[in-house]
C-alpha cells in the first residue's frame, strides 16, 4: 500500500497534463555518464590559474556586412563560419556547453541543471538565476523560447528547422524551460538543441526587422562585446567585465584576452603575409607544402614565431573526389570502383605533397568507429542484416585496404585491376578509348577550387588517360564552386566530410535519401539507398556505446562498399602557427588545441 502512494502524485500529475518531475543534472552525454562530477571545479584541459588580460588578432578569408550571423541577409560564408570554429561563444551562448575532452558530453552554462526521461521524449532546461545579459537584464524562459520561434521564422538553416521534432515549447516554474518532443525526434537531438542554438534577448529584438543585416553592436550574454566594427575588414572585442558566468565551472580556464579582433582579408596569401608582419597571432595551417617551405621568415629563425603540431584523437574524416552518382556515368559500383583505384596515391604523395600525407581509407579511421582491420562481430551483423550482402568480403572480414601502387604513377598491376572492374562495369578500351557497348567513350569532368587540388587532379587526369579514360578539369572561383556545388551541378567535385566520435544526424544531410534532391544539402555523391538510411537510423537510435560503436562500423562499412568517392588523405596532426607571447594548457584534449584556453603571456 505504502508503495502505491508513492505513484499517486505520478499518476495525479499526469492525468492533469503536468509535466512529469525528473531528476535534475549537471551534465549528459549521448552515450553512458558525464565523466565529470557534479561538483566538478573546471574542464581538466584548461589552465584555471591563468592570469587575463592582453590581446590576440586572428584573421580569416571572407568578409562580413552585418553582425547577425543568424539570418541569410547576413555575414559571408567564410565569415559565418568563423563565427561557429574560432569566435566560439563570444557574445551569445547557449544552454549547455560541450567538453572538447569526450566524445559528445554536455554540462551547464546558461542552464545550470538539466532534465529528460530515459526515452529521451522530453528535456527541460533550469536557467542559472545569475545569467545575465551584457544591459544587466536576467536572461529568462521567454527568451529562450523567444529564441527558437523567432529563428524558426527568420532564421537561416539549420536555425530554421530546430524545432521540426519539437511538439511543444513551454515554460515551467519561474526558470524552467521545457521541450517535448514529437515522432520525428531521434535520441541526439535533445543534445543539439541544447548547444546548438545560441539564445537570444527578447527584450532588446524587433522582430519585424529581424531579418535585416545589422552593424549595431547586439546585447548578449557571452563574455565580449563588440568594441568597433570596420565593415568588411575588422571586428573588434572586448571582454565584459560584468560577465556573469567567469566563475561558473564550465567557464573557469577561458576568454583569457582583454580585447580580441578579427581581421578579414581577401586572399589567403595576403593573410599569410599579415601574420608574418605580426598584424596576425594566430595562422591556422592546412597545406603541407606550405608548412614545410612558407615558415624560414625572420620571426621564425628568431623564435618570436613558434610553428606547433598538435596530434588529436579524433577521426581522420575523409576527403575525396566526389562521384555525382545522379549522373548515369557513375551509376554502376564497379565503374566507381575501377575509377578510384586510377589514382596513384603514391606517386602524388611524394612528388606533390613532399610525402606529407597519409592514404585515409575509413570515414573513421584512427578512432573505434572505424571498421579497418576489424572483423564484423555478431553485433555488427545483426545490425547489417541482409545489407551484409552489399559489403565487400574484404571490408566484412576488416582487411581491406587499398593497394599501394609502386609509386611510378604507372603501376601495371593496380592499373589492370581497375580495367577489370571497369569492364564489370560494361566498359572496355576499343581504339585506344575506355567505352561502354554502345562505343560512347567514358568522359566527365573533375571542378576544383585550389591549387593543391588541381595539381593532384591533373596526376590523377594522366593517370586515367593511361587506361582510356577522358576526365577533364575546370578550376572555378570560391563562388562559382559554392554555387555549382549547393545545385549538384557538377560530374565529380572535391569535398571534405569532417568526422567525430559521435557521429548522428548530420548524416541524413551527407548521405540519406530525404537530402539527395534538396539543393544546398551536403549529399554532394547523390545517395538515395534504403540501406543507407537504415544504418544512420541504427546509430542515432543505438543506446549503449556498444551499440552505437557497432553501429558506426557497420555503416562505415557500407558507405566504404559504395565507392562514393576517391579516397585521398589526411594529415593526422593540428598544425599551426603563434607568436611566442601566446601559450596555451597543457593538456590537449580528445578534439585538439582549443583556442579560446589560449592566452597572452604578456598580461603574466
Amino acid at each position: 500500500m505504502s508503495s502505491m502512494r508513492r505513484f499517486v502524485p505520478l499518476i495525479a500529475a499526469v492525468l492533469m497534463g503536468v509535466p512529469a518531475a525528473a531528476q535534475p543534472l549537471h551534465g549528459i552525454a549521448m552515450h553512458g555518464a558525464p565523466a565529470l562530477p557534479q561538483d566538478y571545479k573546471h574542464f581538466s584541459y584548461v589552465n584555471p590559474d591563468v592570469k587575463k588580460g592582453g590581446r590576440v588578432a586572428y584573421g580569416v578569408v571572407g568578409t562580413f556586412d552585418s553582425l547577425n550571423p543568424f539570418v541569410l541577409k547576413s555575414m559571408r560564408t567564410t565569415a559565418r563560419g568563423l563565427w561557429d570554429t574560432i569566435f566560439g561563444h563570444l557574445l551569445y551562448e547557449p544552454l549547455m556547453t560541450r567538453s572538447s575532452d569526450e566524445p559528445f558530453t554536455l554540462y551547464g552554462l546558461l542552464a545550470e541543471s538539466v532534465e529528460w526521461d530515459e526515452d529521451r521524449t522530453f528535456i527541460q532546461f533550469n536557467l542559472n538565476p545569475k545569467a545575465r545579459w551584457s544591459d544587466g537584464q536576467p536572461v529568462t524562459p521567454e527568451d529562450v523560447i523567444f529564441t527558437f520561434e523567432i529563428l524558426r521564422e527568420k532564421g537561416r538553416i539549420p536555425f530554421s528547422n530546430r524545432l521540426a521534432p519539437v511538439e511543444k515549447m513551454e515554460k515551467v516554474g519561474e526558470r524552467g524551460v521545457r521541450f517535448t518532443f514529437n515522432d520525428k525526434v531521434d535520441r541526439e537531438f535533445p543534445l543539439i538543441l541544447a548547444t546548438s542554438t545560441p539564445i537570444l534577448p527578447k527584450h532588446v529584438i524587433n522582430p519585424a526587422t529581424f531579418d535585416q543585416s545589422t552593424l549595431k553592436p547586439p546585447v548578449g550574454s557571452g563574455p565580449y562585446l563588440v568594441k568597433s566594427v570596420s565593415p568588411g575588414e575588422r571586428i573588434v572585442y572586448e571582454r565584459n567585465p560584468d560577465y556573469w558566468g567567469k566563475d561558473i565551472p564550465s567557464k573557469i580556464g577561458f576568454d583569457n584576452y582583454d580585447q580580441i579582433s578579427i581581421e578579414y582579408f581577401l586572399q589567403e596569401n595576403t593573410l599569410f603575409e599579415a601574420f608574418k608582419k605580426g598584424v596576425i597571432d594566430v595562422y591556422l595551417e592546412g597545406s603541407p607544402t606550405h608548412w614545410s617551405r612558407a615558415y624560414d621568415f625572420p620571426a621564425v629563425q628568431k623564435g618570436d614565431v613558434i610553428k606547433d603540431a598538435f596530434k588529436p584523437q579524433l577521426p581522420t574524416g575523409m576527403l575525396g573526389f566526389v562521384f555525382n552518382i545522379r549522373r548515369p556515368v557513375f551509376a554502376d559500383v564497379n565503374v566507381r570502383a575501377g575509377l578510384s583505384l586510377a589514382l596513384d596515391f603514391e606517386w602524388a604523395n611524394k612528388n606533390l605533397f613532399e610525402g606529407a600525407y597519409t592514404r585515409t581509407e575509413s570515414y573513421w579511421q584512427d578512432s573505434p568507429l572505424s571498421s579497418l582491420g576489424k572483423p564484423a562481430d555478431e553485433r555488427e551483423l545483426a545490425i547489417l542484416g541482409p545489407v551484409k550482402d552489399k559489403i565487400q568480403p574484404a571490408v566484412l572480414d576488416g582487411t581491406y585496404r587499398l593497394p599501394k601502387t609502386d609509386g611510378s604513377g604507372a603501376d601495371r598491376k593496380v592499373m589492370r585491376e581497375a580495367v577489370d572492374l571497369l569492364k564489370k562495369g560494361g566498359y572496355t578500351i576499343k581504339n585506344g578509348k575506355m567505352s561502354d557497348a554502345k562505343g560512347k567513350p567514358l568522359v566527365f569532368e573533375v571542378m576544383t577550387q585550389t591549387p593543391d587540388q588541381e595539381k593532384l587532379a591533373i596526376a590523377y587526369q594522366r593517370t586515367l588517360k593511361m587506361i582510356g579514360v577522358d576526365m577533364s578539369i575546370r578550376t572555378v572561383d570560391d563562388a562559382q564552386y559554392q554555387a555549382r556545388s549547393g545545385s549538384f551541378d557538377y560530374d565529380m567535385i572535391v569535398k571534405s566530410y569532417p568526422s567525430t566520435l559521435s557521429p548522428g544526424i548530420e548524416q541524413v544531410g551527407r548521405w540519406g535519401s530525404s537530402s539527395r534532391d534538396r539543393q544546398g544539402s551536403f549529399n554532394f555523391a547523390g545517395v538515395a539507398d534504403p540501406d543507407v538510411d537504415k544504418l544512420i537510423e541504427s546509430i542515432l537510435s543505438a543506446r549503449s556505446k556498444e551499440d552505437f560503436e557497432a553501429a558506426v562500423r557497420a555503416y562505415d562499412r557500407l558507405l566504404i562498399s559504395g565507392h562514393y568517392l576517391v579516397p585521398l588523405y589526411h594529415i593526422p596532426e593540428q598544425w599551426l602557427a603563434r607568436r611566442s607571447y601566446i601559450s596555451y594548457p597543457e593538456k590537449l584534449p580528445l578534439y585538439g588545441y582549443q583556442l579560446n584556453t589560449w592566452w597572452d603571456k604578456r598580461a603574466q
